[in-house]
Order: C-alpha cells, then structure tokens, then sequence
C-alpha cells in the first residue's frame, strides 16, 4: 500500500509538467532552458533537504553511482525531447503520447530475451490505431515533429524505468534518488550550454512556473522511484496512468485544451492498449511481473 501511495502522489505531480511547460512557454521561456533550470531548481531542492535531514542517505559506492549516472543521462535526453515536443503539441495531445512508454517497457524487455506473446503485437496495434488518432483526426495538421519528439521521449522513459529497476536492485531509492536526478541536472545543463545563446528575458509569471516545475519535479521523482523499487515496474507503471488523467483536467481547466470525438477515442485505445498488458499475467493465475523480473536478473549481471 506504501508503494501504491507514493505512486499516486507521483503520478499527481508528474501530471503537472506538461501544464506548467505551456504556461513557461507562454512567458517566452524556450525548451532547452525550462528543462535545464526546472531540473536546477530540482536538485538543489534535494540537495539542501538531504544535507538537512537525509545525510545518511547520500553514501553510495562507485558501482551503484555509475548506475545512477546513466539513468540520470537517459532521463536527461528524455527530458529534452519531451519539452521540445511539448513546445509543438497541445498538453492533451503530448499526455497522451506519452503513455506510450509502457509500451516501450515491454519491447525493452522483449528485446532483453523475453519471449514475444500474441497480446504484445495486439497490444502494438492498438498503440498504432490510438496515435493515429490522437494525430491525424485533431483540428488541422498535428506538428509531426512535435508527434516524433514526443514518442521518443516515451521510448527514453521507458528505457530509464527498465535501468531505474536495475539500480534500484541494489541502492536505495532516496539514494538513487539524489544522483539520477543530479546526472539528469548535468546531462541538460551540458544540452542548454552547447547552445551558446544567451538565456532568454523571463518574466516574473515565467519564473514562477519553472519553480512550480522543479518542485514538482523533485517531489515526483522521490516518490516514484520509491514506488518503483515496492511496486516493481509493471504495477507502477500502470497506477502511474493518473498522471494522464491530472494532465487532461488540468489542460482543460487552466489551458483551454479541447480534444475532438476521435481523439478522445483514440486515447481510449491507446490506455486500452497498455492496461492489456496485465491481463496476460493475470490470466494465467500467478503474479508475474515480468519487468521486476527481468530487472532484478539483469540487476544480479550488472
């Protein structure tokens, strides 16, 4: 229960980003920079929590701090893409194909040596079908390099939850916490400053909605990297389909964001889609959980 707690808490602040990216880029903040000053703020939130309450959780060895270091890479190139997608997308539209990470999940975890099912090709299917409609049937043309951008964004949270289950085998996951969230800070420091431009004027409003995000950015990847480690990946990833649901209503209340008939039904067969993924599992009478169990196999190799 502790873990589906801290996986729904995650899942509420992990809804607000794409909100509280629109309301930055409202105020004239570019991609790169929201996603390199919101993870500032971020970690230095955690820092200073961690020097004040948490000291006993920063010790961490040399091979669990590189394993650390590339979850935070990858989630820090996910990072970038998602907020560069999202600068060309509706919030409803970038929520939605963001789900498609669980997807990404269990070809990561076919491709680790599990055996391909009949469900998993249908479950591609509908993922197929439910984009298609999320961006072909929409009020004018949808940005395909926003559409792109965002899926694979999806892929790269895929790919750092399957690494996050593998570290998370041996480190605590405050510990993990603090130095994935730290690399990810360095990954998209070093994106923003290959740039060589000039930091935007941001407006007081903008500012306040970079906070906003890296404290929720904070908050959230502390709970959900605790969810991570009790639930496993497959349970997590599926109580972390709220983050959806707190995007749509927030799109809707703060930003105006109205989906057309089609889209909506695209949506629907993109959740069905994914939440199909455990009725495999489920069906054959034992708890399976084949992300976990791959994780921690792996997470013995490494």
């Amino acid at each position: 229960m502790r873990g589906v707690r801290n996986t729904i808490l995650a899942s509420f602040f992990l809804g607000w980003a794409p909100v509280l990216g629109k309301l930055a880029y409202a105020h004239g903040v570019t991609p790169y920079t929201l996603a390199a000053i919101r993870t500032l703020v971020a970690v230095s939130l955690l820092w200073g929590g961690y020097l004040l309450f948490w000291r006993k959780w920063m010790r961490i060895t040399w091979h669990t701090l590189l394993g650390c270091i590339a979850v935070g890479v990858v989630n820090g190139i996910g990072s970038l893409l998602y907020y560069s997608g999202l600068s060309l997308l509706d919030a409803s539209r970038a929520s939605f194909l963001n789900t498609l990470y669980m997807l990404w999940v269990v070809l990561f975890l076919t491709a680790s040596g599990e055996p391909v099912h009949w469900l998993t090709l249908v479950r591609l299917g509908l993922a197929m079908v439910g984009v298609y409609l999320l961006t072909g049937t929409g009020q004018g043309t949808p940005n395909w390099l926003g559409v792109m951008l965002m899926v694979a964004s999806a892929a790269t949270y895929g790919w750092h939850l399957v690494l996050g289950q593998w570290v998370l085998a041996d480190v605590p996951s405050r510990t993990a916490t603090l130095y994935i969230l730290t690399a990810m800070a360095g990954t998209v420091g070093v994106a923003r400053a290959v740039q060589a431009t000039p930091v935007e004027i941001i407006p007081l409003a903008g500012w306040g909605a970079i906070a906003a995000l890296g404290l929720t950015t904070a908050l959230s990847r502390i709970l959900m990297f605790a969810g991570l480690k009790s639930l496993g990946g497959i349970e997590a990833s599926l109580v972390s389909l709220l983050e959806l649901l707190v995007s749509l209503v927030l799109a809707f209340l703060l930003l105006g964001d109205r989906l057309t008939v089609l889209q909506w039904a695209g949506g629907a067969v993109l959740v069905t889609g994914i939440l199909l993924g455990n009725v495999r599992r489920r069906g054959t009478g034992t708890r399976v959980n084949l992300y976990s169990e791959a994780g921690s196999e792996s997470g013995r190799r490494m």
